[in-house]
């Protein structure tokens, strides 16, 4: 058994890496997963399509490797975290549509619980903030509002999960209810500090235990794949939400280390050790791993709207026909001739947490031309992880920011990027660090990797990008960025 298998759940599609102990990927397998929007600013998915597709890319995974499941020591499952899923326990089949990170339809409860003032007491327990985006209102509104899911909850009937434990359950024919710590901690249910479910917060929130899962470490044996999924009995042996996956697969192992994943939103961690960071600044402090009954912790900013900017382009205006295209037709311009654009098709993330804002283009002129609205989306994605960076910064200094995901293959925007964020950017070799990342934490609970140095070792540089204009461009340019989403965040909340 050579060889380590990743399940890769993300926001638009799934997919499926096959590693060696060398860190090379031999197969891959990748499938795009259907957005559903029922009303403005709500997004869900179909969970069984969720799953259908992973199974999916798992066998084309294998075949594109020529392994069958008997080739592999272990399976790692990461996945798009504070996605919602409630599934009956007897049928396995979910009750609901899962409500997706981005969704937004909680924001007048979370308003309402703000005005109580509760948010103080959530963000000393969990981290986090009272927003929409994370699951904890998410799964209230399930039981609030289709029809006899409270009544089935408070039987004991339902289950709970984030995508992960779905897979698991999936993948264990329903044997196993199963979550890890970095997955229970974006939840609003779960203490970061006493490493459990809180009473306190359940019963604010009306949420009745027995709907929860355990918590387990990230890198351990969970249970293994029913034969009947996986046509072996294949140890499941890590587990992570995708952001802290891709901040282990990029070895930041040590306090200051940080990483910016580019995927459908941004998303920058830094690691901030054994003890939680100061929560201040609306940022995050989240759970970056736990193995062996030892927690890191994690500095977080969450930009809603990263590479979804280039898919709205694509698909709601249709200035490109392929993704990669934006890159291409920005560069015809290389400036965004006064146009400035703000994003927030669903809100506003860190450091903003505004659920109202919505997505505005400021400067059109006659002279506009579909260039200029590329190269402004391309700076809107920098100019929201500077905002978060900077943040960090005050905290703790950056020196070099590690980076992945499908746009950082975007020379144009790492270049906007190092430029706006006045720190180098660093692409490895590797593409899939999330994956990576989930591999990495399921090899070291079977002994694949002995430990964090021989899998540091296996990490390597591509290119670097460092900042190229000077102080005074850079001020002119977020100022007028700052203009920009105080003028959004007008019309919004107006």
């Amino acid at each position: 058994m050579q060889y380590i298998l990743a399940l890769d759940q993300g926001t638009t599609s799934s997919r499926a890496i096959i590693l060696t102990k060398e860190g090379h990927i031999v197969g891959i397998a990748q499938k795009e997963l259907q957005q559903i929007f029922p009303n403005p600013g709500w997004v869900e998915h179909n969970a069984c399509e969720i799953w259908s597709s992973q199974a999916s890319v798992m066998t084309g995974a294998l075949a594109m490797a020529h392994l069958k499941m008997r080739d592999i020591a272990a399976i790692g499952i990461t996945n798009q975290r504070e996605t919602t899923i409630v599934w009956d326990r007897k049928t396995s089949h979910p009750i609901h549509n899962a409500i997706v990170w981005q969704d937004r339809r909680t924001r007048t409860f979370c308003q309402s619980l703000k005005q109580e003032g509760y948010e103080p007491l959530f963000q000393k327990k969990t981290g986090l903030l009272l927003d929409p985006y994370f699951s904890g209102t998410k799964l209230r509104w399930i039981l609030d509002n289709v029809p006899n899911a409270r009544e089935k909850a408070e039987r004991g009937e339902l289950a709970f999960g984030t995508v992960d434990s779905w897979l698991l359950w999936q993948l264990t024919d329903g044997r196993y209810h199963i979550t890890d710590a970095t997955n229970a901690s974006r939840t609003l249910l779960y203490n970061i500090h006493t490493h459990e479910w809180d009473n306190e917060l359940l019963e604010i929130l009306k949420i009745p235990r027995s709907l929860l899962p355990e918590v387990r470490d990230s890198s351990e044996v969970y249970a293994e794949c029913s034969s009947t999924v996986c046509s072996s009995s294949t140890p499941i042996a890590g587990i992570a939400g995708d952001q802290q996956a891709a901040l282990f697969g990029h070895s930041c192992f040590k306090k200051g280390m940080g990483k910016a994943t580019y995927g459908t939103g941004c998303f920058i961690l830094m690691n901030t050790g054994p003890k939680p960071a100061p929560v201040k600044n609306h940022l995050l402090t989240t759970i970056a791993y736990k193995i062996g009954n030892k927690t890191h912790y994690a500095l977080e900013g969450s930009v809603f709207i990263g590479g979804a900017v280039v898919q709205w382009l694509r698909d709601n205006l249709g200035i490109i026909k392929h993704s990669r295209d934006i890159e291409t037709l920005a560069k015809q311009s290389m400036n965004s001739n006064g146009v400035t654009f703000v994003p927030a098709f669903t809100g506003l993330g860190a450091p903003y947490w505004d659920p109202n804002t919505r997505g505005t283009i400021f400067g059109l002129t006659r002279g506009t031309q579909n260039s200029h609205i590329a190269y402004a989306a391309l700076e809107s994605i920098a100019f929201q992880v500077a905002d978060v960076l900077d943040l960090m910064h005050e905290l703790t200094p950056i020196t070099q920011l590690r980076v992945d995901g499908g746009a950082v293959e975007n020379n144009l925007l790492m270049q906007i990027q190092a430029d706006y964020s006045n720190i180098p950017l660093v692409r490895p070799k590797w593409k899939e660090m999330t994956a990576l990342g989930a591999c990495f934490l399921a090899g070291l609970a079977v002994g694949f990797w002995k430990d964090l140095d021989e899998i540091q070792k296996l990490w390597k540089k591509e290119h670097e990008f460092f900042p190229s204009i000077n102080d005074v461009k850079r001020k002119e340019a977020k100022n007028k960025w700052d203009k920009a989403v105080h003028w959004a965040k007008m019309w919004g909340n107006s």
